[in-house]
């Protein structure tokens, strides 16, 4: 028999409108909106319209420092280690375009990372920049030896996943940065599945570069992502593609002289979107609240009973091997994915697809019989 996962406590369901139409279970795609953010982006819209301009100076700008402030605590990461960004693909740009090839030509990814990681570097390709894909022999990770083969003296950049996007799976990026500092390269990872889902700690990582973002698990929405920099890099990272909100002193308006931040900000660009900054200070209000290893031990406990219940129906998930390095991504074979998220949306039940599968992704605020309503339509004859 399945295993019963715990149910998250009545308010936090309640916290979150969609359940009153839906089952929802696609939080990998998009996290559910709380009624927190939606407050928090209404009391925006409020400053916006009482303020104008003046909102920026007497309160926008703090809670751009309130937003970097708050992902550092999340991650474990030092004050200013933090640059905002819109998506992954812009903060991606200011670290590929901060970095010396000439000495380490070599940038090595793996073929399950999403693809806009080998996508920065390959459009690179032209400057001599050589990319070496590390390929899954399971279509679920990469074993750790199978990447240091691919590691060598002429590495400059190791980019992965801390959890694989398309199979869930968490990888030891710990000791993927073990092997990655012996060669003298760096390491960037990608956390946008992880951060949320599992407690993170970049020190204890040692990662040079981390990366996450509010559209999945940290609830809030397009628009709003980091970069974290490794305090020790900070003199050496001069992006080539920059903004006004890199200058040191910004408002001084001199186009003559580019003086960065002496902390991350330097890998800023231009200017923010402020309403998906309010809407991730929202997301983050029901997340802090939690904890992460709360977060975690109750997506865990979600994960393992939707994998039971697949099994118990004839399903064959395509997850982790142990359920210590499983998360709430659960890939389940299917001939025809897309026809079965349809049948699914129209029994009200959201999930999505990729290729030769349906992803059903869990999380905190969903219950078991979440998992039994999909199960039983997918498996409907």
């Amino acid at each position: 028999m399945p295993t019963t996962a715990p149910a998250p406590p009545r308010d936090y369901r309640a916290e979150f409108p969609i359940f009153r139409r839906s089952v929802y279970l696609n939080s990998c795609s998009l996290g559910a909106l709380s009624t927190r953010s939606r407050a928090r982006v209404n009391h925006c819209l409020d400053l916006w319209d009482s303020h104008g301009a003046a909102a920026w100076y007497e309160i926008w700008w703090a809670a751009l420092g309130e937003l970097r402030a708050r992902y550092a605590r999340w991650i474990g990461a030092p004050d200013g280690s933090v640059a905002l960004h819109p998506n992954i693909s812009s903060g991606l740009t200011a670290v590929a375009e901060s970095l010396d090839y000439h000495r380490r030509p070599k940038v090595v990814v793996t073929s399950l990372d999403f693809p806009t990681v080998a996508y920065q570097w390959l459009a690179r390709a032209g400057e001599g920049i050589e990319v070496t894909i590390v390929e899954s022999p399971d279509g679920i990770g990469v074993p750790v030896e199978t990447l240091a083969r691919a590691v060598d003296e002429r590495t400059a950049l190791v980019a992965t996943s801390h959890v694989f996007f398309t199979s869930g799976a968490i990888q030891d990026v710990r000791a993927v940065a073990d092997l990655a500092h012996a060669k003298g390269a760096l390491l960037l990872v990608d956390g946008y599945h992880a951060a949320g889902q599992l407690p993170v700690d970049v020190r204890a990582l040692d990662a040079d570069f981390y990366c996450s973002g509010g559209l999945k698990w940290l609830l809030g929405g397009t628009g709003v992502a980091f970069m974290y920099a490794r305090p020790s890099l900070w003199p050496s990272l001069a992006p080539r593609a920059t903004g006004w909100f890199a200058h040191r002193d910004q408002f001084r308006f001199d186009p003559h002289t580019l003086e960065l931040h002496d902390d991350s900000r330097r890998l800023e660009s231009g200017t923010p979107a402020i309403l998906p900054v309010y809407a991730q200070l929202g997301g983050l209000d029901v997340l802090e609240e939690l904890g992460a290893g709360e977060l975690r031990r109750r997506t865990a406990a979600l994960t393992e009973d939707l994998i039971e219940q697949a099994r118990a129906s004839g399903l064959r998930p395509k997850v982790a091997a142990r359920a210590e390095d499983r998360t709430g991504i659960v890939m389940l074979p299917s001939p025809d994915p897309a026809a079965d998220v349809r049948r699914l949306a129209a029994a009200g039940i959201v999930v999505d697809s990729r290729p030769g599968h349906v992803r059903i992704s869990p999380y905190f605020y969903n219950v078991p019989d979440d998992h039994r309503a999909a199960i039983e339509c997918l498996t409907r004859d």
